[in-house]
C-alpha cells in the first residue's frame, strides 16, 4: 500500500512523512521544490514533484497511490480550486481513501481562515472518492514566534478573551494522520482532533513554566492587537486574519469535546508547555 503526502516538505508534511517511515509503509512525498526533500530522497521516499495548481503533474504524482494526505495549502483565496484540483487527480487514480486536514468545527466556524476549509469538505462530500477529515486543533507551535518576546517582557499579548482553544503538538497531529493513513476504517470519519482546552492565560502560564519566569496575558481591543501584529511586521491583511482568529477562539470556535486525538496516537496529546520548553531549549 502506497501512501502519499502533499506539501512534504512543510512542517506538517515532513513530520507525517517520518511518522509513516516508522511503520515500514511505501510513501510518495509530493513537493513543489525537489531540492526541499533531497534528504528524504537520500533515505528512500519516493519524492514527486508537483503544485496543487497543475492537474498533469498531479496525475503523475499520483500514479499508483493507493491513500493520500491532502495537507491544506496557505494560499488564501485560492486554495480551494488548488485542493479541487488534488480530488479530482486522486478520483483520476482511483485513490482509495484522500484524508484531508482541516479545522476544528469547520462545519459550523465562523474564523475567517476557516472557511476554506469548510468549502474544501464539501467538495470532498460531493466527491467520489472515500474521505477523511482531520480536523486539526490550533498548532501549539504556531505561538512560538512570540514565545521569546513574551518571556523578555512577561507579557503575552492577544484578543481571545477567556476563550479555550484546545491546541496541540504538530508532531501529535503528524502521527494522528499517519494512523489514518496505514490503518483500517477511517473513511467517512470526523475526527476534531485536540489536546486539553486552555485560555490564553493558560498559555501565557504554560510560557511562564516553560521559561522560568513570569509571564501574564494581556487582553487587548481588537484594533490594538491588530496594530500591534501589524509593528511586530505581521502584513496588515494576515494580521487581520490573525485578530479575527483570537475574536474567534474568544467565542470557542478551537475548542475541541472529543478525545480522537489522544485515541489515534495511543496516548494523551502533548501539552503546551512541553512544546514551548522544547523550543526555549533549542534557542
Amino acid at each position: 500500500m502506497t501512501v502519499a503526502v502533499t506539501g512534504a516538505s512543510g512542517q506538517l508534511g515532513r513530520l507525517v512523512v517520518e511518522a509513516l517511515l516508522l511503520t515500514d509503509t511505501p510513501v510518495v512525498a509530493i513537493v513543489r521544490n525537489r531540492a526541499s526533500a533531497a534528504k528524504l530522497a537520500e533515505r528512500g521516499v519516493d519524492v514527486r514533484q508537483a503544485t496543487y495548481d497543475d492537474p498533469r503533474l498531479l496525475d503523475k504524482a499520483l500514479a499508483g497511490v493507493q491513500r493520500l494526505l491532502l495537507v491544506s495549502g496557505s494560499d488564501f483565496g485560492v486554495r480551494v480550486g488548488q485542493h479541487v484540483n488534488v480530488i479530482r487527480a486522486a478520483e483520476r487514480a482511483h485513490v482509495g481513501l484522500l484524508a484531508y486536514t482541516s479545522i476544528p468545527n469547520a462545519h459550523r466556524n465562523q474564523m475567517v481562515m476557516a472557511q476554506d476549509h469548510k468549502a474544501t469538505e464539501a467538495a470532498l462530500v460531493d466527491a467520489d472518492v472515500p474521505h477523511t477529515f482531520l480536523r486539526n486543533g490550533w498548532y501549539w507551535e504556531n505561538y512560538i514566534p512570540n514565545l521569546a518576546r513574551a518571556v523578555e517582557t512577561g507579557v503575552m499579548y492577544g484578543a481571545a478573551r477567556d476563550g479555550r482553544v484546545s491546541g496541540a503538538a504538530r508532531a501529535d497531529l503528524a502521527e494522528a494522520a499517519a494512523t489514518v493513513l496505514t490503518t483500517e476504517g477511517h473513511a467517512g470519519h470526523i475526527y476534531e482532533l485536540g489536546g486539553d482546552a486552555v485560555t490564553y492565560a493558560g498559555l501565557a502560564a504554560a510560557m511562564s513554566d516553560a521559561a522560568g519566569k513570569p509571564v501574564r496575558y494581556q487582553d487587548l481591543p481588537p484594533e490594538d492587537f491588530t496594530a500591534a501584529l501589524e509593528r511586530a511586521g505581521v502584513p496588515t491583511g494576515f494580521a487581520q486574519v490573525l485578530t479575527d482568529a483570537d475574536l474567534r477562539i474568544a467565542e470557542d470556535a478551537l475548542l475541541v469535546d472529543s478525545d480522537d486525538l489522544a485515541g489515534l496516537i495511543g496516548r494523551p496529546a502533548t501539552p503546551a508547555v512541553d512544546v514551548f520548553r522544547a523550543a526555549l531549549d533549542r534557542e
